[in-house]
């Protein structure tokens, strides 16, 4: 497959925003529903500010989608998409 000059400073971009623990953290516990940002903050031991800023950047990367309920903001993957290239990462550092 050729990639494009884009499309491979894209894929790039994709592989850096799941670069980061905290992040690849977030999206797991994502893949089992939608949550708080302060439900988040709780079961991975962070601020409110630091996960609210690494959910910034999976915003940016179109990876996970915000939803405002009153004065709380509830994230949810974007897609199935995401899902999936999660568990294919886990099957593969989980099969080395």
């Amino acid at each position: 497959m050729k990639l494009t000059e884009l499309k491979a400073i894209q894929l790039a971009e994709l592989f850096s925003a799941l670069s980061d623990a905290s992040r690849v953290r977030i999206i797991s516990l994502l893949m089992e529903g939608e949550m708080s940002v302060s439900a988040l903050a709780k079961e991975l031991k962070m601020t409110e500010s630091a996960v609210s800023h690494q959910l910034r950047g999976l915003r940016q990367m179109h990876l996970v989608r915000a939803r405002k309920s009153g004065r709380q903001v509830f994230y949810s993957l974007e897609d199935e998409h995401v899902s999936r290239l999660f568990s294919l990462g886990l099957d593969h550092v989980q099969h080395g």
